[in-house]
């Protein structure tokens, strides 16, 4: 006899988990719903009212929300329902509701709503549905994400972040790209800017045009005009035969200038001659050709101050910077380390036959709390050392180089609590969170934005000593734990760590050992304390 297939089994153990918001104002039964949908590897997230669903929708993107019909008024699951669909279309809805509901959430269904459950819950029948949702909205991304690239091999989906200032950043290219304007890249060294200039080439009409990347501070001054415009038989020496320069073979496509602040003044201006006229004369010519080639150039330099200091045309630079973009560095958006990490480590496993199950809590942390001085180039190329010198699956504190163990401050700092004789101004619920607003907050902190904690209490400071990492300092901190609760001293690291990683939710789980939806309910307990006090 065939046995039936569980219709509730879980997901493939190669499937990421599905990412669930459960809404439900009845805390006790969201907790059961999220505990039955762990089953099928999920990471739900649980909030209570139709608000909490709105900030967290904004906040980051889901698989599948579970909503109840009826939460503040009759009509807000159907709100929480045309959220998610404005947010992300591909999100599937499962809604409950009540016998006396059915109407309403009937109507839903025509409002692009999965299914519904009637309550009380059938747990078997909710974790199947909510699977099938799950599969249902991984499909229809994955149909996206492979239209988009049919006709791209550098495209948008080569730049990897999730930060805030890097989707700005991917947002302005994506604006940039179809139109034919000169731009200027900027940014530090290893920040990617040949990679930005591929995706504008690729996402523009002259995709099907090429793309010729040339790095004006490796040639010198003779070699790069040649470079660039290309050279007659006998120009100088060694010339023994015509060369097509760079622009003649871009013709009708894009040519990306790097280093371009590192020109000659002769090269300049031969370069603006080009953008001015479109035509170029080869070295050792007379005969000028027409090109037809956008521009994309880029520089770690200050050119203002190359200009002002006559080393750089002013002409050149307006003419260069038509449209310019900002590439942030690693530090500035420090929420992508664990993402890059991630895809860096899968490219060069893949390249070197390893098996990489993931990175040990403490490696994590050195890895999160670098500088990265030479940015995305750096890490990819720490990325790859690490995958070459792990041996057991594991990417741990041995792996890492010398100099990341060398920069990275400990984590967590020991702890200097407030002794009898002094006591400190410590920083308050609201003040953790008021630290990462702004630009550098990733998608999971906005929904616990410290604005909407209300009367958050003192807590005790968290400073840095001497102490080894991860340790108390015995010999002064010990004493001043006493009549310090482990509610008050959980709260210190929990808080502390959260602004240690700029307000990345999932990083703080991470290095405390905690469930994402653990560390969320932690913070609400914080926030409902307060808000009774």
């Amino acid at each position: 006899m065939t046995k039936s297939k569980d219709e509730s089994a879980p997901l493939a153990p190669q499937e990421e988990p599905l990412q669930i918001l459960v809404v439900d104002d009845e805390p006790a039964h969201a907790e059961v719903v999220a505990a039955a949908l762990e089953k099928i590897n999920a990471e739900p997230v649980v909030v209570h009212s139709q608000k909490e669903a709105l900030e967290t929708l904004d906040a980051r993107f889901f698989d599948v929300v579970v909503t109840d019909l009826m939460l503040e008024t009759n009509d807000a699951g159907l709100e929480v329902l045309r959220a998610a669909k404005r947010k992300s279309p591909e999100t599937e809805v499962v809604l409950m509701t009540a016998f006396n509901g059915v109407e309403t959430a009937v109507e839903a269904m025509l409002e692009g709503a999965f299914n519904y459950l009637q309550k009380p819950l059938d747990l078997k029948r909710l974790r199947s549905i909510v699977q099938k949702a799950g599969e249902t909205t991984r499909l229809r991304r994955v149909n996206r994400n492979l239209n988009e690239r049919l006709d791209e091999k550098f495209g948008f989906d080569g730049v990897v972040g999730a930060s805030p200032a890097m989707l700005k950043t991917i947002e302005r290219l994506k604006r940039i790209a179809p139109t034919d304007a000169t731009v200027l890249i900027l940014g530090e060294t290893g920040t990617g800017k040949e990679l930005f200039a591929q995706a504008l080439h690729q996402n523009s009409p002259r995709k099907n045009k090429p793309f010729v990347a040339l790095n004006c501070a490796a040639l010198s001054e003779h070699l790069l005009e040649s470079e660039l415009f290309g050279h007659v038989k006998g120009a100088f020496t060694d010339a023994t035969s015509d060369r097509v320069g760079k622009f003649e073979y871009a013709n009708g496509g894009t040519i990306f200038l790097d280093e371009v602040g590192d020109m000659s003044p002769s090269t300049q201006v031969k370069l603006l001659r080009v953008l001015e006229n479109r035509e170029i004369t080869p070295v050792g010519s007379n005969k000028t050709i027409k090109v037809n080639v956008r521009l994309v150039s880029a520089t770690n330099r200050k050119l203002e101050e190359a200009v002002e200091r006559g080393l750089f045309r002013a002409d050149l630079y307006h003419r260069l910077k038509v449209v310019t973009l900002k590439l942030p560095s690693l530090r500035e958006r420090s929420g992508d380390v664990p993402m890059l990490l991630d895809h860096f480590m899968k490219i060069f496993a893949k390249k070197y036959g390893k098996s990489i199950k993931g990175v040990a809590q403490a490696a994590r942390r050195q890895l999160f709390l670098y500088d990265w001085p030479g940015n995305v180039r750096e890490l990819r190329n720490v990325a790859e050392s690490v995958v070459v010198v792990d041996f057991d699956g594991v990417i741990d504190v041995d792996d890492l180089p010398d100099e990341i163990l060398a920069a990275a401050p400990p984590v967590p700092a020991p702890l200097a609590l407030p002794t009898p004789e002094r006591t400190l101004e410590p920083p308050t619920l609201d003040v953790a969170f008021a630290d990462v607003r702004g630009s550098s907050v990733p998608p999971s902190i906005s929904a616990f934005d410290g604005a909407e904690v209300p009367g958050a209490s003192r807590i005790p400071v968290v400073s840095s000593s001497a102490s080894a990492p991860g340790s108390l300092d015995s010999s002064r901190t010990l004493k001043s734990l006493v009549g310090v609760s482990l509610d008050e001293l959980e709260r210190v690291f929990i808080l502390e760590t959260l602004r240690s990683t700029g307000g990345n939710r999932e990083e703080t789980a991470k290095i405390l050992g905690l469930g994402e939806r653990t560390l969320y309910r932690r913070l609400k307990e914080f926030a409902q304390t307060d808000a009774a006090k």
